[in-house]
């Protein structure tokens, strides 16, 4: 409002900060007062900051108490006088709506010395609201704080001070119509405040820097910025009784003696021999089923673990409850311990996949891992292939010391010295350089050669180092997949302590040697695996850095390939000494067909080669370098696991868990399945269904495909759908769902496991719309059989949800991403996927829940939509 209507008008116009969207303005007006006259400057301390010759100009930015809300924003420059002038209107990149209460403009001055360099000469600053919460209008004066001194000036007086603030003050009242106004009287006493500040600036050292705040109208009206913030309006409920004051007790870190002496007389070994013949009652004996069947992750209270210990003599009959029984033992105790240990030798067998939880890191006791090691040598070579990535995984929870001691004493047992085991202990490129690989062997020399020179020690008697070495000098499949993790393992990494490197270092070494001594045609094999994985290396890294297009450089591969003089005389990729392939050591491989390699459109390059078998087989494979495939590999293993637990119920879905291997921590093989991207499927024949039926036409059946090729279709669609649930695979699309002809519909690229996913509220399931009308639409048959087949596949897996729970635990220190990112919760997650805690009629429901929400899911559905136009504005 204009003054006259102020007087005229009580009411008071103003507009809701929140709701202008306009960005801030500030005009920045002139610089007055004697501080910064060009004689008060002629030198500072460094001569480069000297003002006798400087523009200055003003920069200004928003903060609030946490941070900086904008970046600056300055003036033109101004050549240095003895009145700087400016007159300039700054836009600042904040809306007004943006602003908070305690939002506050900061001014700097700053000036250019003789080299160029800009340093500031003084700031101030003003707050944008009022202590009315007004934002501020019209003309301020400024008082500017000098950061560089001034050589003279005059001291103001606090007389002179006083009057100027006097004077400030009546003037707001006046604006403010708190005085009443008189025109001519007025206009005589502003003239005279004017010229007394006038004055005073000039007698005075101090500076002020006059700015000026935009002032908003309305029809003519004048109205003020009040702050408000959206929904400030709405009435908030809060309690008005005072919070209960909380108060730490520093006995809640002590312990309670009662309770110790409660656990020392619920365990008094005196009390062994009546224990013995202790039996439960029903509802003790339900509570205890309770506790024996929860999962391994389960913590027990103190409770728990003293009836466990109460009731051990009866339980020793239950194979299932030797881990638990264990967890509750007190191993600081020695009389404890050894009464545990002698009745773990005594207590009935457990089964070879629980005595994977007993070397996990919460048992340090040397004779418990011990006895594990001694249940796993009851497993045969193909069991322990399933496990072997964990069992690897184990190691890095033993000890040092323990695994060199056994190192010696194996070599005195063998008749070896420690002296000469230190000159075994040699790195695997000194013996690659001298390699000499002998005539062709058999391929059924595989599964016969089988002579070792070591013998086995006795059951409870070695550690994981000493079994996995004996059992893989044995078996050549074993040997050259404990070579591979040993070797990635063993490299240097960030994420992976010293301790946990030296101890698969030691373990490396050892292994290596004891081949050399006691099998040398596994050893012999093994490096010329080493030996091609090196050209192997070289090739892909000359190709990858060329500076040629993608065909340019397929051609280069392929002439690389087909050259045999670059990689030395004694080796050519067309024709070398057949040797067991690493990815699938069963194959021997004898060349590489150069004209079939072929590199993918990828940053990486990825590179397609076709193998040639001593049996005269094509075997593919993909060799990718710069990528990390330990959790692609980890994701298989899984699904070739519930694969076989899924045939042992008669269950077969049709599942494709093709091989992958990672021969570093950048580099690896992945074994190629002839299929198509489910993306490409839709571009070029329209939907799945006409895919399918283009490749397996039946013009018997509904849907015109094949009886054969559709259940295959359906079962792999269930299979996927339940194992990527539980292992929560994310950033699923259509161009990494694969199909193949025959109708196996199987997943590729696990860059997203345990829940994560780049997408916001990705599906449960990865059960799109079209997977769905391939199988004729929600009300289908097929559809009702999927849905059959999703809930026996989880319930068949659940009930081994122990044994992968303890899998993962075991590779819960391992170097895989999705792991390292949240490793105390890595079991937790893969836990919760199961649903332990329901019922099996509630966890039907749940699954049922799960399965409709993917088919109706909308955010996916989008997101495949951006991420078709992504890929298309790749290609």
């Amino acid at each position: 409002m204009t003054d006259t209507a102020k007087m005229q008008s009580p009411r008071y116009c103003y507009v809701y900060s929140c709701e202008l969207e306009e960005k801030l303005q500030i005009k920045i007006g002139s610089l007055e007062g004697h501080g910064f006259m060009q004689d008060n400057f002629a030198s500072v301390s460094d001569d480069s900051r000297s003002l006798a010759c400087a523009d200055l100009a003003i920069t200004c930015h928003v903060v609030s108490t946490t941070r900086q809300l904008t970046l600056p924003v300055q003036t033109s420059y101004r050549a240095f006088t003895n009145r700087l002038n400016w007159q300039e209107w700054l836009t600042l990149p904040i809306a007004y709506s943006h602003l908070p209460v305690d939002a506050e403009l900061i001014f700097s001055i700053c000036g250019l010395s003789k080299t160029g360099e800009q340093f500031v000469c003084g700031t101030t600053s003003i707050p944008l609201f009022n202590k009315y919460k007004v934002y501020q209008n019209g003309m301020q004066e400024l008082r500017v704080i000098l950061t560089v001194e001034a050589e003279s000036g005059v001291v103001d007086t606090c007389e002179d001070i006083a009057t100027i603030n006097l004077l400030s003050e009546l003037t707001k009242k006046h604006r403010d119509g708190r005085i009443q106004k008189v025109d001519w009287l007025d206009r005589l006493t502003f003239r005279e405040i004017e010229q007394i500040n006038e004055h005073q600036k000039r007698v005075s050292k101090q500076t002020y820097l006059m700015v000026e705040f935009p002032q908003v109208f309305y029809k003519e009206a004048k109205m003020d910025i009040v702050y408000f913030e959206i929904g400030g309006e709405e009435v908030v409920l809060h309690n008005s009784t005072p919070a209960k004051a909380m108060f730490h007790d520093s006995n809640l870190s002590m312990s309670n003696l009662v309770e110790d002496k409660h656990h020392k007389l619920a365990r008094t070994l005196r009390s062994g021999t009546t224990d013995k013949d202790l039996k439960p009652d029903n509802a003790t004996r339900d509570l205890l089923h309770n506790i024996v069947s929860s999962p391994p992750t389960t913590s027990l209270s103190s409770e728990e673990q003293d009836l466990l210990w109460k009731y051990r003599y009866f339980l020793s009959s239950q194979k299932m409850a030797l881990t638990k029984f264990l967890k509750c033992v007190n191993w600081q105790n020695r009389q404890e311990s050894r009464e545990a240990l002698e009745l773990m030798q005594k207590w009935e067998p457990i089964n070879v996949e629980d005595s994977l939880e007993l070397l996990s890191p919460i048992f340090q006791e040397r004779a418990v891992r011990q006895y594990a090691v001694g249940r796993l040598m009851q497993a045969d070579d193909e069991e322990l292939l399933l496990y072997l990535l964990q069992l690897v995984q184990a190691v890095r929870y033993e000890s040092v010391d323990d695994i060199k001691s056994s190192v010696a004493e194996t070599a005195v047992t063998s008749g070896v010295t420690q002296n000469v085991l230190d000159e075994a202990l040699i790195d695997v490129e000194d013996d690659i350089t001298a390699l000499q690989i002998t005539e062709p062997e058999d391929p059924a020399d595989i599964q016969n050669d089988l002579i070792s020179s070591i013998e086995l020690p006795k059951a409870g008697e070695m550690n994981i180092v000493s079994f996995l070495i004996y059992r893989a000098s044995n078996n050549l499949v074993l040997a050259s997949y404990l070579y591979w993790y040993l070797r990635v393992e063993s490299e240097e990494s960030p994420a992976q302590s010293h301790t946990s490197n030296e101890v698969f270092s030691i373990f490396l070494k050892r292994f290596m040697d004891s081949l050399r001594r006691y099998n040398a045609n596994f050893y012999r094999k093994i490096l010329s695996q080493q030996v091609f994985m090196d050209k192997l290396l070289a090739l892909i890294h000359m190709v990858a850095t060329a500076r040629v297009d993608r065909k340019k450089k397929i051609e280069k591969l392929q002439s690389l390939l087909a050259d045999t003089e670059t990689f030395g005389k004694d080796f050519s990729f067309t024709s070398f000494e057949p040797f067991p392939f690493p990815l699938d050591p069963t194959r021997l491989v004898k060349a590489v067909v150069p004209d079939n390699a072929y590199l993918f459109k990828s940053a990486v390059c990825p590179a397609k080669l076709t193998l040639v078998t001593t049996l005269e087989e094509r075997y593919t494979v993909i060799f990718k370098q710069r990528d990390d495939l330990r959790q692609d590999q980890l994701v298989l293993q899984m699904v070739f696991l519930m694969d076989k637990f899924l045939r042992k119920e008669n269950l077969d879905l049709k599942l494709t868990p093709y091989r992958v291997l990672a021969t570093g921590s950048k580099h690896g093989f992945i074994e190629f399945v002839a299929s198509q991207a489910v993306a490409e499927i839709q571009e070029s024949d329209g939907s799945i269904h006409n895919y399918l039926k283009k490749h397996a036409p039946a013009a018997d059946n509904p849907l015109g495909i094949s009886k054969e090729v559709m259940d295959n279709y359906i079962r792999s669609c269930a299979g996927y759908c339940v194992i990527t649930y539980l292992l929560g695979v994310g950033d699923r699309h259509l161009d990494n769902l694969m199909l193949t002809p025959s109708g196996c519909l199987f997943h590729i690229d696990f860059g997203y496991i345990l829940g994560h996913d780049p997408k916001p509220m990705p599906p449960p399931m990865k059960l799109t719309k079209e997977m769905v009308d391939a199988m004729g639409g929600p009300g289908s048959e097929h559809y009702k059989t999927f849905t059959d087949l999703c809930f026996s596949a989880f319930f068949h897996l659940r009930r081994s949800a122990n044994l992968i729970l303890n899998l993962f635990s075991l590779m819960v220190d391992a170097n895989i991403p999705d792991i390292v990112l949240e490793p105390d919760k890595t079991v937790k997650k893969v836990q919760d996927k199961f649903l332990l805690t329901l019922s099996d009629e509630e966890a039907a429901k749940e699954m049922q829940g799960l399965l409709e929400a993917s088919v109706s899911a909308l955010l996916p559905a989008i997101a495949e939509t951006f991420h078709k136009l992504a890929q298309y504005v790749r290609k």
